[in-house]
């Protein structure tokens, strides 16, 4: 077989330095489209989070469309037909993670993961439990952070951790926690195609927002991506977005968040009692999105599976576990959420 032949002098080098600018345009545009950009200053493309067809919700819709109840079936559509996250909150999280990200893959989408696994988890209360030790949480990250690989995935960071803290758990070594927490988002952050958001609480159990800066510090936020809101509570999502901002500033001015919506349509109970706890009356909020209108806030999230139960108070079964008529009570009233 002839061989080809190879230019020499400045033909060859001519060709070289157009092979060069050729490969650097296909690398640069590559970049640009990894980061949704097509061009400097542009948008993100939006992100299109999966939708696991295996919940509670799901199974809730089809029982209840079967046994004659179609009305609340369809209303508990509201929720089986929206990407909610999925929580790792047990030993060996690996197989699960890298499951949901491959299946969220096959369908082009991006997982939403919560990892929830810290010592003293929820200082002992509804939702107590967690890792034994440093240790065995480290292990646990990097098993979470391996599951994940190269796939897409948003990540919330140890819902209440940080902010439970500052508000008080003797049960927990700050110091630890803090470390512990730098650790899992540094671990994360390993991971090419993982956005990583802190948790930092709600808009209303650290008010003065200047005293989650030091910790939050210390716990990794300038590794992250940013941090999340409203994990598992009700506050509206303009109250949430007003108080990111001012978070972010008091971080610096360019930190990134998101915003739980789950379960904010009806914002706050006006209770005292336990008003973060199945509160009555409340109603699912704005769909997971990545088209936020607000360049500092990423995306509004479903953290928390609506019509999963807080915790046993007003009658509601253990922590995260389905209760069929609370969720048809917040999908019920949620007139501005768009149907199934």
């Amino acid at each position: 077989m002839p061989q080809p032949t190879v230019p020499t002098g400045p033909s060859r080098r001519r060709r070289g330095t157009r092979l060069r600018r050729a490969l650097t345009s296909v690398a640069t545009l590559a970049a640009l489209t990894a980061t949704g950009n097509t061009a400097a200053g542009a948008p993100p493309e939006p992100v299109e989070f999966w939708v696991n067809p295996d919940t509670h919700a799901a199974h809730q819709a089809a029982a209840w469309r079967k046994s004659g109840r179609a009305a609340d079936a369809w209303f508990i559509d509201r929720i089986a037909a929206r990407a909610q996250a999925e929580w790792l909150n047990n030993d060996e999280p690996g197989d699960v993670v890298r499951a949901h990200v491959e299946k969220a893959a096959a369908a082009g989408r991006t997982a939403v993961l919560v990892a929830y696994f810290v010592p003293h988890r929820d200082c002992g209360d509804y939702s107590a439990g967690g890792a034994r030790d440093g240790a065995h949480y480290r292990a646990w990250i990097d098993a979470f952070a391996t599951g994940i690989g190269t796939h897409a995935a948003y990540v919330v960071v140890e819902p209440d951790a940080v902010a439970q803290q500052i508000a008080g758990c003797g049960r927990a070594d700050a110091a630890e926690r803090y470390a512990l927490l730098a650790h899992a988002v540094a671990r994360l952050k390993r991971q090419p195609a993982a956005k990583v958001y802190l948790d930092a609480g709600n808009a209303s159990w650290i008010p003065e927002e200047r005293r989650l800066v030091e910790p939050l510090r210390l716990a990794g936020i300038e590794r992250a991506d940013g941090f999340a809101l409203n994990v598992s509570n009700y506050r509206t999502t303009a109250e949430s977005a007003e108080y990111g901002h001012r978070l972010a500033r008091a971080l610096g001015g360019d930190t990134h968040f998101v915003i739980d919506t789950s379960r904010n349509g009806n914002g706050p109970y006006g209770g005292y009692d336990k008003p973060w706890c199945n509160p009555p009356g409340r109603a699912l909020g704005t769909p997971p999105t990545t088209r936020t209108g607000d360049p500092a806030i990423d995306a509004h999230l479903w953290v928390k599976r609506p019509g999963e139960s807080d915790g046993t108070c007003r009658g509601g079964p253990p922590a995260g576990a389905w209760w069929p008529e609370y969720a048809l009570g917040l999908a019920s009233r949620a007139e501005t959420v768009p149907g199934p």
